[in-house]
């Protein structure tokens, strides 16, 4: 039976809990660093044909440093047109200083389903033994198996200019051949982040013997790397980008670039929560995998809660790079996009009073045959993060990711902000309620039974925490 004390406090509780926006004492995003980037050096980009576009013209006209950070450069029509690009504008300026960082063991093998292959390592070599030296590939293993952490960081840094997205090259990346997969772009034209974002890699990756070239030599095994990985992710346990604090004033938005590795003291998760926690009115979630981590939850229930009201955008399970259509032969893999549905479809059941009443909003984004990789906030009209981060378990504890905090209390990129959302919602439905979402008794026979023996053996989550 509760004592006479609990039973006193609990009508304060409930009242607190209850109370609309009551305000902090202090925001903890008020305390992070911040560059002042002028609101007319931000663009946003429309879309992956955009993307392709500005990428390939600021690599020709770069003079000084090209530092591409990305999960991989890929063997196909889209990587080849990125890599030819950049031993392009070496060839036209030699003193141009080019670096390719990419995550150690994606680059060394062959794409899930398909047969063994040396991997995009490959292709670096072949380019190198053709046309020299001159573009620097490294591969960063962050962890020691790419199952428990991969390089997940984000962001191009051509001269001046920072060319931020979540997604990698390749070709539905770059949209070649008709297809693309959804992301956001964003083009910074700042010195002070481009340097600080550029200066990052430097110390981090290029200074540790456990980041090797993939196109010079033969390179050392993951076993003979070991060591070196383990002081690598010790030192990225304790870094950050150096950021060194502006003052903002008229027409400039705060940003700050933070890093997100490890489970505990992650700058940019804590920046994440921080953000949802001191919502006001509304909150727009972005996430291609819905599988969202405990704390993240848990703030939406509280937001909720507190009547905020919440749009999350997700792709339909046939937008999801992992969706193996029904004619084709099946592989395990293929079961994930269903994992996500189920994922959703509890989660809009749970929340269904929300769902009528138009609290909360799930909007479903499907668009041909082409793919869903939205990441990222808009919180009110004053918060937003542009993030690499796929808002999920992995990319919680075990991925090295990264974002961009913007902070624009002068609200200068609402108009672009708005004008972003509205194009995102372009191809996406907001769900009734949960029943619009397929059942799983409706899937085919070999997910219905691989569903089955995750469940009895409570392998799904597992499998949620790791993919």
């Amino acid at each position: 039976m509760p004592s006479k004390t609990t039973l006193l406090k609990a009508p304060g509780r409930i009242a607190r809990r209850m109370l609309p926006f009551r305000r902090r004492r202090a925001d903890p995003l008020d305390a992070l660093p911040f560059f002042a980037v002028p609101a007319t050096a931000i663009a946003v980009l429309d879309d992956a044909v955009a993307f392709r576009r500005t990428l390939l013209q600021h690599i020709a006209q770069a003079t000084r440093r090209i530092v591409l950070v990305t999960l991989y450069l890929q063997d196909d029509d889209g990587g080849r047109e990125i890599l030819e690009a950049l031993y392009a504008a070496k060839t036209r300026h030699p003193a141009l200083e080019i670096s390719v960082f990419v995550d150690w063991h994606r680059a060394r093998r062959g794409l899930i389903g398909k047969q063994k292959s040396e991997g995009n390592a490959g292709m670096y070599r072949e380019y190198a033994r053709r046309l020299g030296p001159g573009v620097a590939i490294y591969g960063v293993p962050v962890q020691n198996r790419e199952l428990f952490g991969v390089l997940h960081l984000k962001g191009f840094v051509i001269d001046d200019n920072v060319l931020y997205s979540g997604a990698s090259l390749n070709d539905v990346y770059l949209a070649r051949h008709g297809r693309y997969r959804l992301d956001r772009y964003h083009l910074f034209r700042d010195a002070k982040l481009a340097d600080a974002m550029a200066g990052f890699v430097e110390r981090q990756f290029v200074a540790s013997p456990a980041v090797c070239r993939l196109n010079s030599g033969d390179a050392p095994t993951t076993k003979a790397l070991q060591p070196a990985i383990r002081d690598l992710r010790q030192s990225l346990h304790q870094a950050a980008y150096a950021v060194a604090d502006d003052s903002l004033g008229d027409g400039a938005v705060a940003v700050t670039p933070l890093l997100g590795f490890g489970r505990t003291d992650n700058a940019l998760n804590d920046a994440l929560l921080a953000a949802l926690r001191g919502a006001r009115e509304r909150v727009i979630l972005l996430t291609p995998y819905f599988n969202l981590p405990r704390p993240v939850r848990a703030v939406l229930g509280q937001l909720l809660r507190r009547g905020c009201e919440i749009h999350l955008m997700v792709g339909d399970k046939t937008a999801n790079d992992f969706y193996i259509p029904p004619e084709q032969p099946f592989k395990t893999i293929g079961l994930l996009p269903y994992l996500y549905e189920n994922n959703l479809r509890r989660f809009a059941r749970a929340h269904r009073r929300q769902i009528d009443s138009g609290q909360l909003n799930i909007h479903l984004w499907h668009h041909g045959d082409n793919s869903y990789h939205l990441k990222g906030l808009f919180v009110d009209d004053d918060v937003a993060v542009l993030t690499g981060n796929n808002l999920n378990p992995r990319a919680w504890a075990l991925d090295l990711e990264n974002g961009l905090l913007l902070r624009d209390p002068q609200r200068l990129l609402h108009d672009r902000h708005q004008a972003e959302w509205a194009a995102l919602k372009k191809h996406a439905t907001r769900l009734s309620d949960y029943h619009a979402l397929e059942s799983p008794r409706q899937y085919p026979a070999v997910v219905r039974k691989l569903l089955r023996r995750l469940n009895r053996t409570r392998l799904d989550r597992l499998v949620n925490r790791l993919l």
